[in-house]
C-alpha cells in the first residue's frame, strides 16, 4: 500500500483533542461514566442502538474502558461531544472497526434529546468526518444503521453519504433479527 493510501498511525500516539465553534471532542474519562450513563441508557437514544444498555454506572465505566483499549490498539477513536457554554457531556462520535487494508472506518454517533435540534451533530460531522479524511487518512466511511432510524439517515444524506446495501435479518438482537443498511461517503465525495 503506497503512503497516500495508508492509515496515519501517528494518530494514536495521543488523543487527537478537536474542537468547533461550539463543541470540544475529547477522549472519555472515568468520571464521565454517568453522563455516558445517562446518555446510552436514555430511552430516546437506546430505542436504535441495537447494543446492550448499560444497565448500571459500572457498564458505562466498561465501556468508557473498551474506548480507551480500541485508541491503545489502534482500532478506533471514539470522542466524547462537549458543549463548551455547559462544559457537559452531550454526546459521542466514534471512528471504529478500523480497515487498515482498506483505508477505511465506521463511524457511531449519539446525542442526548436535550441537544437534539441545535446543529450540534452537524458541527461534530464537519469537524470529526474531515478529521478522518485528512489527519487519519481514510478512503472511506461506512455506517451501519437500523432501518428506522429516520434521523440518522437523514444526517447521513446530508453529508452525502449514499445508500450502499440493506441487509435483510441480517443482525440478532434483543432476541429478533433485524434488517439493517450500510450507508457509505468516499473521500472523493466531498469535493
Amino acid at each position: 500500500m503506497d503512503k497516500e493510501t495508508r492509515i496515519n498511525t501517528r494518530i494514536f500516539e495521543t488523543f487527537p483533542e478537536l474542537e468547533s465553534e461550539r463543541l470540544l471532542f475529547r477522549a472519555y474519562k472515568k468520571d464521565d461514566a454517568q453522563a455516558l450513563f445517562n446518555l446510552r441508557s436514555h430511552k430516546d437514544v437506546s430505542k436504535y442502538m441495537d447494543t446492550t444498555i448499560p444497565k448500571q454506572i459500572g457498564d458505562a465505566e466498561n465501556k468508557i474502558i473498551d474506548y480507551q483499549n480500541a485508541f491503545e490498539k489502534k482500532k478506533g477513536i471514539t470522542w466524547t461531544i462537549i458543549e463548551k457554554s455547559s462544559n457537559s457531556p452531550i454526546g459521542d462520535f466514534g471512528i471504529w472497526r478500523i480497515d487498515r487494508q482498506n483505508s477505511r472506518g465506521e463511524i457511531g454517533y449519539i446525542l442526548h434529546p436535550d441537544s437534539w435540534g441545535k446543529g450540534y451533530m452537524t458541527e461534530a460531522f464537519n469537524t470529526l468526518i474531515r478529521f478522518g479524511f485528512n489527519n487519519l487518512n481514510l478512503h472511506s466511511y461506512a455506517a451501519n444503521v437500523n432501518t428506522k432510524n429516520e434521523n440518522s439517515k437523514a444526517l447521513l444524506l446530508k453529508f452525502g453519504f449514499r445508500l450502499e446495501a440493506r441487509f435483510r435479518e441480517d443482525f440478532y438482537y434483543d432476541g429478533q433479527f433485524l434488517d439493517s443498511e450500510i450507508y457509505c461517503l468516499i473521500k472523493s465525495d466531498l469535493n
